[in-house]
């Protein structure tokens, strides 16, 4: 690399390389890169093209490039990750967004807009297992009448998620709280109309086939759902019918795979009534739905 470098011709030297090596969307990588390291968006890099480069500027660039060919994520490169539009801040402190798990929101949204809240009570979620905070925060945005309350086994995880849900004006709207699975809110007298979580569910017996990305950079407590990969949907499940309204909805974000054995775990328990499971945006089941028997 050399200090007369463009925009152009690194970001041709880049791609080919990363290709070379197998980095997914080398393109894409490139650019993110380069533009972070320049401080600009992607459309910036276009507009300056023939913009030549300092040594600085391509010494930064290059340390980047190596934390990507060692497989670090693109995320917590940057620092960043987009969902539901909004920009979220990401480390190694918590799982990177997916857009599979929009579906929780959408969902959400869906069913307590169908509630008649005419009552004049707000309704009430639990984010069980927030990780960054993002379904929290999207909610308190689009229901800035809801209580919230968010919580996990981390207290890294928490600090991050406080950082987002400041950054994005709702640290009031959320009441964060640190323990695992139902301790946080049990024995509080809190009843929700709606649960949410994404929890640990990979297989154990498929962890160490993740890619590199995911099985050495994100954490592993937030991932690894023991053998079968259902130990947490199984306990989300049977616990939920406790912290529940009646008529209220648990909602959970599974493998493909677990949702045919959540279902049926949710048809031998009692007290739920509605259930389905939703496809995500490659038509696979992800999420599963259920409701807790109304007082007839």
């Amino acid at each position: 690399m050399t200090e007369s470098w463009t925009i152009k011709t690194l970001l041709q030297i880049s791609t080919d390389y990363l290709e070379k090596k197998g980095i997914e969307s080398p393109r894409l990588t490139s650019e993110v890169l380069l533009a972070h390291q320049l401080g600009v968006d992607r459309v910036n890099l276009y507009i300056n093209f023939d913009k030549p480069l300092s040594q600085i500027e391509i010494s930064g660039y290059r340390d980047l490039i190596k934390r990507r060919l060692r497989r670090e994520p693109l995320q917590y490169i940057t620092g960043i990750q987009e969902f539901w539009s909004l920009v979220f801040a990401v480390d190694k402190r918590v799982l990177i967004p997916r857009p599979e798990t929009e579906l929780l929101v959408e969902t959400c949204l869906s069913h307590l807009q169908e509630t008649d809240w005419r009552n004049g009570r707000s309704p009430r979620i639990l984010d069980l297992g927030t990780g960054s905070g993002i379904l929290a925060i999207c909610l308190a945005k689009e229901l800035p009448h809801a209580r919230i309350w968010a919580t996990d086994v981390s207290a890294d995880a928490l600090d991050l998620a406080r950082q987002n849900a400041e950054t994005h004006g709702v640290q009031g709207k959320i009441e964060f709280r640190e323990g695992d699975m139902w301790g946080p809110v049990a024995g509080q007298n809190i009843l929700f109309d709606m649960i949410l979580s994404n929890p640990p569910y990979v297989a154990l017996e498929d962890y160490d086939n993740l890619p590199a990305e995911v099985r050495d950079f994100e954490p592993e407590k937030a991932l690894n759902g023991e053998k079968g990969g259902m130990k947490y949907i199984e306990e989300i499940i049977a616990g939920s019918l406790d912290f529940l309204e009646p008529g209220g909805w648990v909602m959970i974000e599974m493998d493909p795979n677990q949702t045919s054995k959540a279902l049926g775990l949710i048809g031998t328990i009692g007290g739920y009534g509605k259930n389905f499971r939703i496809k995500d945006y490659t038509h696979s089941y992800r999420v599963v739905a259920a409701q807790r028997k109304p007082v007839c």
